[in-house]
């Protein structure tokens, strides 16, 4: 690749330490590929008419532009939360997940689009692969910045589908690590509960990289080939009747090129008792949500989207022993989630219902994420081929909770399975 904006964080690093590419020309190359493809892709909330500094930290990131979703604090740049009620806002403070990566030598080099406040409603950014399309939601800039060569990869966060499906859509890696991995002080919160960081990449080690050096975990090298080949479990989901026609044909290869690869492949489907979490997880999140927006709710109503302002009052509505039953789902879904996958490695899952929908004021249906977020467990999106319109199609893989290492390792060896 001649351009640095298109190499992936890991060959980005080893140029940069070998001495043939430097921090400032790679940072030169993602500001001109902005320059290029911004005023039709949308992707920066905030973008710093200053260059960034050019002699960042040492560290295991050094100099490698991040994009950084606009839920996260920033000292240095405005952190709106895709809301009007914070335009111009100034914290005082980075977010620990940003001042760890600034330690670790990342240039934060801009802002990235979210929908209002990580919810549903959405703001202007357009997919790399067809402007006419959505890149997902919430994490939409983060998303279709990495596709685009904005930066080598950014942070996002996903409550329900907002790490997975956006990385589907726009053909790049997700990984939502196991719920607590990424320290979330100086983030705005939706759902304490469900709140999770997470990160996009150009590949499965970059993820690893970035979510290993922010939470101070050891996560591997998803590269290294692992001594045995894995057992999957595929898995349709309670969500399957929602699955397009190119997610059905997708899932069908996959488990055909997954057992040619040498895997062990079984049908693997949850207990009946698992299909609650589709009322469960959303009335929690509604409820979580009604609480953290409170100042927003009661001070500025009128500058709310209509669509939050409901999920909200439904939030505030939710009858206690409701939620309390609800919370009660979570708890058992994800105890007896060890036993649903014993004798496995993985489950592998869609990622999405299909190819990314035409328009962009619907980020599309995260039918196949919320299951998992509810479950704290690490997912990862790795692409998966094109779908009927020519648009990324990607799997999802499901590991155990806090086995975050195991997990991206097959990831890694599912993406090369399906080449």
């Amino acid at each position: 690749m001649s351009d640095p904006a298109d190499l992936t964080a890991s060959q980005a690093l080893h140029r940069i330490n070998a001495g043939s590419l430097t921090p400032a020309a790679l940072l030169d190359a993602c500001l001109a590929r902005a320059a290029q493809h911004e005023a039709r892709l949308h992707i920066y909330a905030y973008l710093d008419p200053a260059p960034p500094p050019r002699r960042p930290m040492p560290g295991p990131l050094h100099g490698l532009p991040l994009g950084v979703k606009d839920v996260f604090d920033t000292a240095d740049m405005p952190s709106a939360y895709g809301s009007p009620i914070w335009h111009g806002h100034r914290p005082r403070a980075d977010a620990a997940a940003i001042a760890w990566a600034r330690a670790s030598g990342a240039v934060v080099i801009g802002k990235t689009v979210t929908t209002e406040f990580a919810y549903r409603h959405p703001g202007p950014t357009a997919n790399p692969h067809d402007p006419a399309r959505t890149p997902g939601g919430s994490s939409s800039g983060s998303a279709a910045g990495v596709a685009a060569g904005y930066f080598p990869f950014a942070l996002g966060t996903q409550t329900a589908g907002s790490v997975i499906r956006p990385a589907a859509y726009c053909g790049v890696v997700g990984f939502k690590p196991s719920f607590g991995t990424i320290n979330r002080a100086g983030l705005k919160p939706l759902a304490e509960s469900l709140d999770t960081i997470g990160v996009f990449a150009r590949s499965v080690a970059d993820g690893a990289l970035l979510a290993g050096t922010l939470s101070g975990r050891a996560l591997g090298d998803p590269e290294r080939k692992p001594e045995r080949a894995p057992r999957i479990g595929i898995c349709r989901s309670p969500s399957w009747p929602l699955a397009a026609p190119e997610t059905v044909a997708l899932l069908a290869e996959a488990e055909t090129r997954l057992r040619r690869a040498g895997a062990f492949v079984e049908a693997r489907e949850l207990p009946a008792e698992f299909a609650a979490l589709a009322e469960a997880h959303p009335l929690v999140m509604n409820a979580e949500a009604a609480r953290a927006l409170a100042w927003e709710l009661f001070t500025h109503p009128a500058k709310l989207s209509r669509a939050l302002t409901e999920r909200l009052t439904a939030g505030m509505a939710a009858a206690p022993e409701s939620l309390f039953a609800a919370r009660a789902t979570l708890r058992r879904c994800r105890a007896a989630f060890p036993a649903a996958i014993e004798g496995i490695d993985i489950l592998v899952t869609p990622a999405a219902p299909g190819e990314a929908p035409l328009g962009l004021d619907f980020t599309g249906d995260p039918a196949f994420n919320y299951l998992w977020t509810s479950l704290h467990v690490p997912c990862v999106t790795v692409p998966a081929g094109k779908g009927p319109n020519g648009m990324p199609l990607g799997v999802q893989i499901v590991g155990r909770f806090d086995d975050d290492a195991a997990t991206l390792t097959w990831a890694e060896w599912v993406r090369q399975a399906l080449g």
